[in-house]
């Protein structure tokens, strides 16, 4: 395509003018960024790094449309969005957006019930408003930049601004400090833009290596002490309840007896608060720390989705340690095995079976999803039927949010509370009446495992605290950690001792008389 005459100096002003225009655009967008920094100086790297990123970005865009208008409006609309969704997991979550949940957005568009009600309405339109308007602006009225330059000069200014701004990533990133791994505090003194790429920069340049575990070391049934024999071996059951914690140490309104269950079960076993790596969601890091008793400070970049490049080969696991000593192990999971990349996941950490959502009757729900009571009838049924030790793991689904997308049920009130809560409060309640069903689950499965043959144990704690942010925000409530139990059927280890999640499986074996981990 030949140039018009002349036409060369008004494209190049032309991309030149949208592309200054985008970058100093983007400076209004950091007052919307939640949480705002504390008044600190951030350095000139930090500067430098976001306006290479919004010059790789908006060439880039260029390139693509051959419209610098379009690319510049695309670019701050595509930067709005990951602003309204960094607010969104800030205000729910109490953790701003990482790179590594660039992984998740697939998930959000399979499973849009358990993200997309958390954005803020009006946000959300104001995000799909800017990039549609980016969209009708850029490719219906904005003629081709190659019209006016000609191909040669387009692919030159395109491919040297890509350059410019790859020169600038790389020299300011280099001179940019080492990210804390403290989300919040990252955002505050580098800025969203960085931080995001930072993190991406340090995954790439810190593979996984190998974490000790305390489950470790070779195991066999010659190390299985004396007192036990193979055939005395107990079933073990774990229940990872989803957002399980006493929430009646949120209200004193709330009845005791919601949980009158776990408190018999703890009254005869061991019990505690639980040390918890997530707030309102990521339940991969809590059941990634139960089951390989490894730390989240451990894994560094990689704690916050241990599941997104940590796992790619077998890791010591509490599964694999007890499928060393004889036991079957199996997962039960109602909700799609390949949810945080589960079916590759679980059998790398020792599995034998999976069981997901496609076993379910999937008109057995309490909410949205399958009933407490229903994953335990599939335990019931595994244990009865096995004339082996088994390990059942199961991770449950009908307590999690979004909360108010559920209503109050007539008696909701009156059953929960011994006084009214005053509005604002409505998510604690119907958490409180799937928690109900939950404490019915742990009264069940004591029962079940004490009318097994064999011995048995049950290990119970929550992944972390619900997702109630109004709720939080009216209490000034800010203590993330849950609650587990270990109970055995007869004579077991008694009394109250807080944990950290990546002990618990440890406790577990020390419970069941298997040794002591190291």
């Amino acid at each position: 395509m030949p140039a018009l005459p002349g036409g060369l100096t008004t494209g190049l002003a032309w991309a030149l003018s949208a592309w200054l225009a985008g970058g100093l655009l983007t400076l209004p967008l950091e007052t919307l960024i939640q949480p705002q920094g504390e008044g600190r100086t951030r350095p000139a790297s930090a500067w430098v790094l976001q306006f290479g990123l919004w010059t790789l970005a908006f060439n880039l865009l260029m390139l693509l449309s051959q419209r610098p208008v379009f690319a510049a409006g695309l670019g701050l609309a595509g930067a709005l969005v990951v602003v309204l969704v960094n607010n969104a997991k800030y205000r729910v979550l109490q953790e701003t957006f990482l790179f590594s949940d660039f992984g998740l957005f697939s998930q959000a568009f399979r499973h849009p019930r358990l993200y997309l009600p958390f954005l803020d309405v009006r946000q959300a339109l104001a995000g799909i408003t800017a990039v549609g308007l980016s969209l009708y602006l850029g490719l219906w009225l904005e003629p081709a930049l190659p019209i006016y330059t000609g191909w040669t000069a387009f692919l030159v200014l395109a491919a040297g601004g890509s350059i410019a701004g790859m020169l600038m990533i790389r020299i300011a990133g280099r001179a940019a400090p080492v990210p804390t791994l403290k989300p919040e505090l990252d955002l505050s003194e580098l800025g969203l833009a960085a931080s995001l790429w930072l993190y991406w920069r340090l995954e790439r340049s810190q593979p996984p290596s190998p974490v000790k575990s305390p489950f470790q070391r070779s195991v066999g049934p010659g190390n299985i002490p004396d007192s036990v024999t193979q055939d005395k071996l107990p079933h073990i059951v774990a229940v990872q309840s989803e957002s399980f914690f006493d929430a009646r140490r949120l209200l004193d309104t709330v009845r005791p007896q919601i949980l009158a269950h776990f408190e018999c079960s703890a009254r005869a076993g061991l019990r505690g608060h639980l040390d918890v790596p997530a707030w309102g969601a990521n339940t991969m890091r809590t059941e990634f720390g139960f089951l390989t008793g490894i730390s989240a400070n451990q894994l560094g970049v990689h704690q916050f989705n241990p599941y997104r490049r940590y796992v790619r080969q077998p890791i010591p696991s509490l599964a694999s340690f007890l499928r060393a000593l004889g036991y079957r192990t199996i997962c039960i999971h109602p909700h799609p095995a390949s949810f945080f990349s589960r079916d590759r996941v679980f059998p790398l950490l020792g599995f034998d079976n999976f069981i997901d959502v496609r076993h379910f009757d999937p008109q057995e729900t309490c909410g949205p999803y399958i009933c407490d009571a229903a994953v335990t009838r599939a335990i019931g049924d595994l244990l009865a039927d096995s004339d082996r030790p088994l390990f059942i793991f199961a991770i449950t689904m009908e307590n999690h949010g979004p909360l108010h997308l559920e209503q109050v049920a007539p008696g909701d009130t009156e059953r929960l509370y011994t006084t009214p809560p005053a509005d604002g409060f409505e998510d604690l309640t119907v958490y409180l009446r799937h928690l109900e069903n939950a404490d019915t689950m742990l009264d069940e499965l004591t029962g079940i495992l004490s009318r097994q043959p064999r011995d048995g144990l049950l290990c119970w704690f929550g992944d972390h605290v619900p997702s109630m942010p109004r709720v939080y925000a009216n209490l000034g409530y800010t203590d993330g950690r849950t609650d587990y139990l270990i109970w055995r059927q007869g004579t077991g280890t008694t009394g109250r001792r807080d944990l950290a999640v990546e002990d618990l499986g440890a406790a577990l074996i020390d419970a069941a008389g298997l040794g002591t981990m190291g």
